[in-house]
């Protein structure tokens, strides 16, 4: 009885810690995403028992439902330009497949130092560009502009499948310095690419039994209570709030990766 009593209490505190991380992310991702960065370590921490890659599903579960609620919130209020969307979510969807199935075979310890310098590169040109995230009236014709969202659509989408965190902020990032978007077109648009490259990562987890939905489905709840509430806010205090708080998510993504880059692996 003490055993069962111990086994309940242990995983409710597991629940518990995950649901809170969970709505975090919800809250920190409908506003500049990256959210990921914090629900993905989180639940590494929580439930080490489990193998990398069930744990890397089973937040797709609560990433996809927060980032949904987000697309349709900003979906009322944002206009969408729809031939750009719908050619970067395709290729993003694509692209997520293969890296889903590729993450058990490449070591992303090589890959992170690379994001790393990239980081810091977006968090000064962002900090001292202060009209980055205005409208910018780029000269692209539709075509020109269909052909980049879906190359950056690839890049993307195939990281997201094979590692995920940060995702969002690169697709904001994408959005606003190569098509010149403002930061809530931006945030609107990479929300519905990230569904996309979100469902896709999930279809290969789920096939394969990687999911603990005993743990996904709560988180997603929660994450999409978050994802509500920071939606909402972007979209109440526009531009300069938003960017502000993307150099806060870059920041934490710099520090997160400086981590695991130069401290984690020389322990």
């Amino acid at each position: 009885m003490d055993q069962i009593i111990h086994f309940i209490s242990t995983n409710s505190t597991d629940l518990a810690l995950l649901c809170l991380a969970a709505f975090a992310a919800g809250f920190i991702d409908a506003i500049v995403g990256g959210g990921g960065l914090l629900q993905t370590p989180a639940t590494l921490l929580i439930l080490p028992q489990y193998p990398v890659a069930t744990l890397l599903g089973t937040v797709k579960i609560p990433s996809l439902a927060g980032t949904a609620v987000a697309a349709v919130k900003y979906a009322k209020q944002v206009k969408f330009k729809v031939v750009v969307l719908v050619a970067c979510t395709l290729a993003a969807f694509v692209a997520s497949l293969g890296g889903a199935y590729l993450v058990s075979t490449i070591n992303n310890q090589h890959i992170k130092p690379v994001i790393l310098v990239v980081l810091v590169a977006v968090a000064l040109y962002t900090y001292f560009n202060k009209k980055f995230g205005e409208q910018q009236h780029k000269t692209h014709t539709l075509g020109k502009q269909v052909l980049l969202a879906c190359l950056f659509g690839l890049m993307i989408g195939f990281y997201d499948g094979l590692i995920g965190p940060g995702t969002g902020s690169f697709l904001i990032l994408a959005f606003v310095g190569i098509l010149g978007f403002d930061f809530v077109g931006a945030s609107a648009h990479a929300k519905i690419v990230n569904v996309g490259t979100n469902l896709a990562a999930l279809i290969y987890f789920s096939s394969t039994g990687h999911v603990l939905f005993q743990y996904a489905i709560p988180m997603a709840i929660f994450n999409v209570l978050g994802s509500f509430l920071g939606a909402k806010l972007a979209l109440l205090k526009g531009n300069k709030f938003i960017r502000i708080f993307f150099l806060v998510v870059v920041f934490g993504t710099i520090l997160r990766f400086a981590y695991d880059v130069f401290l984690k692996n020389s322990g």
